[in-house]
């Protein structure tokens, strides 16, 4: 059919499933749930011929200076028709003056690149079961706790610190569908780390802290209250987690390029960093 039999509209609760089966033929692990929690925090946008879905788009904002294009999806059967681009152009005027993030695939960069996105820096995807090994060694001057209403202020104040941006519609759905562990170092807390259910299993992320050594204190607890399940991790600090994530059976898998456009150059105001993502489309 031509180009102008597919309609563009906002995307609803109406066309989950429909991409649901979008991200299947694409082979990506999504579920329905995952579909929702998106949608919830986006505005979204799908490409409909007649009452079947053969495109999606979405953008996710955080305040009103940054936000993430994700969920670019084209249908097989509908490449090489400039729906992407189509998919793309509402997704970036709904995004307007904001600072545009995006994790690429090598298949995607080019439009992207087109678009006035340019790559920053690479994301690797590490997944698996975990493997039974010998405890981590405890620093004895890291104390770990599940997040409670009570100090979930101090997880949004560690994510502004990390990002540079309000996460708190995010952080409140992390929380809500699965758990948050949060890490004291002498008293003082300096890291947090969210799982919950994604894909085919579980996924850790975000994960904030100060120092490498915090992190991995925090992903070595959330894999231990896991054993035997299925778990995933999203990070742009490979070149040193990858070889430890590696090591506790979650292999490499691919990843995928971050892009952004609009830029502004400032940067979070730190100490506390991101070392796992929430997820590709999210950050």
């Amino acid at each position: 059919m031509d180009q102008e039999t597919i309609d563009l509209v906002a995307f609803d609760e109406r066309h989950l499933d429909g991409a649901v089966l979008l991200s299947r033929e694409a082979g990506w692990p999504h579920r329905r749930e995952d579909w929702a929690m998106l949608l919830a925090l986006s505005h979204g946008f799908v490409a409909l011929q007649g009452d079947a879905v053969v495109g999606t788009a979405m953008l996710t904002p955080f305040g009103d200076d940054c936000a993430t294009v994700n969920t670019v999806i084209v249908a097989a059967n509908m490449r090489g028709r400039g729906l992407g681009r189509k998919l793309m152009g509402a997704v970036l005027h709904a995004c307007g003056q904001r600072e545009c993030r995006l994790t690429a695939t090598a298949d995607g960069l080019p439009l992207y690149e087109k678009l006035g996105f340019t790559a920053t820096h690479e994301i690797r995807q590490h997944q698996g079961i975990p493997t039974t090994r010998p405890a981590d060694a405890a620093n004895d001057a890291m104390e770990l706790e599940w997040v409670g209403p009570e100090n979930f202020a101090a997880v949004t104040a560690l994510d502004l610190e990390a990002q540079g941006t309000d996460r708190r519609p995010l952080l409140r759905l992390l929380a809500e569908a699965g758990r948050m562990v949060l890490l004291r170092e002498a008293g003082r807390i300096v890291g947090y780390a969210a799982l919950r259910p994604f894909g085919r299993g579980e996924v850790i992320g975000p994960v904030v802290a100060h120092t490498l050594e915090q992190a991995q204190s925090l992903l070595s607890f959330l894999i231990a209250s896991r054993p035997g399940a299925f778990l995933r991790v999203d990070t742009a600090e490979w070149p040193e987690l990858s070889p430890w994530l590696s090591a506790r059976g979650l292999v490499g898998v691919g990843g995928g390029i971050v892009m952004d456009r609009s830029a502004t150059g400032r940067q979070p105001p730190g100490p506390a960093k991101p070392f796992a993502l929430a997820s590709q489309a999210l950050g």
